[in-house]
């Protein structure tokens, strides 16, 4: 199996990790320590010796200005001997190394020296005992020799505590020096969402300006040519159903694009969209929707298409008689509430649609929450931060 870090190496079986080379490497990661350790310390004493105060903070500025971006440079190289993983480039990374070589210059050094010598010079003791302790009557050459055996066990103990400071040292290092991988995951998200909706209304506009035009060209020419064939002639027939079916193939067309990305949601933004669904839908709808300026495009249209699902599940399921959907932004986080007088009993486990709907918003970064009791009503909360 192959260990990049020192927290990977603790997991493998006690024989292979204490033969592998990670325990040597994390007690030379931590004794590395005494480097920027020594050099705070002399420049403490240093700064010591000057005895007036506005010089001692002159030379205090100084020394921190020169030495924590030496530092944070030494706490990247070293960080190699517990973590194989490569690290972004430091030019991006300039403010994290500052801080790292800062946390380093005043806490973390002398708690890993501390840990490599409380781990290591105990044991180191105990099993030098015979030679250290003199023989006489309080100390006898047995109790010697059981205090060496005694340091010849604890040393695999100090390899793992030796080891897991090692490895907790390298995590917070890492994490200081490069973003998590939960962070990216999230702005990896963020990315594709905004992806994803940009290609989503560039399909909608070449469906609205190519295809669409089409179809409406070809529906005026053919009801032109019905007007000059005589109503009661073989071919004025053929040419009714060909009118007829290329006005139902415009209207699923334009039912195809509200469902890719409405116009009118671009045009003139969420609450004119969101009252558009409204209208088609079978079962009435009270709108409350108060914005007074218009959102993010992945915000309008996740809250756009959830509201419109919702409607859609609304008038074939609730058996309701009427549904109300309010919307409002609180601070910066924009809250729907989509609400029937339903039979209620929605069931998120029951179908995809609902989890549809709660992935949707989660790729915003937003949640969504469903109350739906047997018997009604049923009201479900979509919350989307726009910042």
């Amino acid at each position: 199996m192959h260990t990049s870090t020192a927290l990977e190496a603790l997991s493998r079986r006690p024989l292979s990790f204490l033969r592998s080379g990670w325990p040597w490497r994390s007690l030379l990661y931590l004794l590395s320590s005494l480097i920027p350790g020594t050099t705070v310390v002399a420049a403490v004493v240093a700064i010591s010796l000057l005895q007036l105060l506005p010089l001692m903070v002159l030379a205090g500025l100084a020394v921190a200005v020169l030495l924590v971006p030496l530092v944070a440079k030494f706490e990247r190289w070293r960080l190699q001997l517990v973590d194989l993983a490569p690290l972004p480039p430091w030019r991006s990374q300039r403010s994290r190394e500052a801080v790292l070589g800062l946390v380093s210059l005043l806490l973390l050094w002398w708690i890993d020296l501390v840990v490599a010598c409380v781990t290591v010079a105990g044991p180191a003791v105990l099993i030098l005992s015979p030679v250290l302790q003199p023989t006489d009557e309080d100390w006898a050459p047995a109790a010697a020799w059981t205090a060496s055996a005694a340091g010849l066990i604890l040393l695999p103990v100090a390899a793992y505590v030796v080891t897991a400071w090692a490895g907790a040292r390298q995590a917070v290092a890492r994490a200081l020096l490069a973003p998590t991988e939960l962070a990216e995951a999230l702005r990896s998200r963020a990315r594709l969402v905004n992806a994803f909706e940009t290609e989503r209304r560039r399909i909608e506009r070449d469906l609205h300006d190519g295809a669409q035009q089409r179809l409406v060209s070809l529906s005026m020419r053919l009801g032109l040519a019905r007007l000059d064939l005589p109503q009661d002639s073989p071919a004025a027939e053929q040419l009714a159903q060909a009118h007829e079916e290329a006005q139902r193939a415009l209207a699923e067309l334009r039912e195809l694009i509200r469902g890719v990305h409405p116009q009118v949601l671009t045009d003139r933004g969420l609450a004119a969209a969101v009252r558009g669904a409204a209208t088609r839908s079978p079962i009435p709808v009270d709108m409350d929707l108060r914005l007074s300026q218009r959102l993010p495009d992945a915000v309008e249209a996740t809250a756009y298409f959830v509201a419109a699902e919702a409607l859609a599940n609304v008038a074939k399921h609730s058996r309701a008689n009427r549904a109300r959907i309010r919307g409002r932004l609180v601070g910066d986080v924009l809250v729907v509430e989509i609400w029937d007088d339903g039979v209620g009993g929605a069931d998120p486990a029951g179908g995809t649609g609902m989890a549809g709907l709660a992935d949707r918003v989660a790729a915003v970064g937003g949640r969504l929450s469903l109350s739906s009791p047997a018997g009604g009503p049923t009201s479900m909360t979509v919350e989307i931060p726009c910042a």
